[in-house]
């Protein structure tokens, strides 16, 4: 089974499992990650998803060796009213769901295994990591949201050096540009992903989620727009009561000077 599914407490641990091929995602494979996180929107003990890969890589891209064997990815040219939430040829790279992911990147994060990483909301990586747009070399295009999430993450002259070069970036390097969130030893990513994401579970749920969304929805909105999305977003949160009982806790003595413990 190339896709693993996992849930540990509310974390879901989906794990990319071909290391034959440094974890690089052919057709089935990017069906099966989709389904994946088919489960994981569907699953509601569940608050965060890691997405990881296994044998110490994230993943090398796109299976070019699959294409002769007409295994390859799928690439569907949609209108821009169609394409959101399609299949991307990687699997989920074209959808938004309503729950944060977190990457855990050990090793290689390249070409459509970037994309990957670019996707989810948090990247913690290994300080050995390599991030880069290796498919530079071979005529491949970036075709799975990088050209439009890489500068909107790190800045159009970050992403250009990245995009056109195809050098090869590692993880402090990467911290650095704002590429990866959170840096650990060799080997730790998923160990420290896991805390990450346990923090973030044991946060009010409805808050978070609609707080991530209107960050996600102000992309290409006017500034009007989006602030009135935010207070639409906000104002559902504070009726279903959510904001009232967490203010209930602040006055009972919770979370005084800025602590995150109770």
């Amino acid at each position: 089974m190339a896709i693993h599914y996992e849930v540990r407490d509310a974390t879901a641990v989906i794990t990319i499992d071909r290391p034959e091929v440094r974890n690089a995602v052919d057709r089935p494979t990017a069906e099966a990650l989709n389904e994946a996180f088919d489960r994981f929107e569907a699953d509601d003990s569940v608050a965060v998803a890691i997405l990881t890969g296994a044998a110490g890589t994230f993943c090398a891209g796109a299976d070019l060796k699959a294409i002769g064997e007409a295994q390859g990815n799928v690439v569907t040219e949609l209108a821009a009213a169609e394409i959101v939430n399609s299949p991307g040829p990687m699997g989920p790279t074209r959808r938004v769901v309503s729950k944060p992911v977190i990457a855990a990147v050990e090793g290689h994060a390249v070409a459509g295994g970037l994309e990957l990483a670019l996707w989810c909301d948090l990247r913690v990586a290994a300080t050995d990591a390599v991030f880069g747009v290796y498919c530079r070399r071979w005529g491949v295009p970036l075709i799975d949201g990088g050209t439009i999430r890489l500068p909107r993450l790190i800045g159009q002259s970050h992403a250009m050096d990245l995009i056109l070069t195809g050098r090869p970036v590692s993880g402090d390097e990467a911290q650095r540009m704002g590429l990866a969130n959170r840096l650990t030893e060799p080997g730790q990513a998923l160990d420290e992903a896991l805390v990450l994401a346990a923090q973030l579970a044991g946060f009010p749920q409805r808050c978070m989620r609609s707080d991530r969304q209107s960050a996600i929805d102000q992309w290409g909105s006017p500034l009007g727009d989006a602030l009135a999305n935010e207070v639409e977003l906000g104002m559902a949160t504070i009726r279903s009561g959510e904001t009232r009982a967490g203010a209930t806790r602040f006055s009972e003595g919770a979370g005084r000077h800025g602590t995150f413990e109770d």
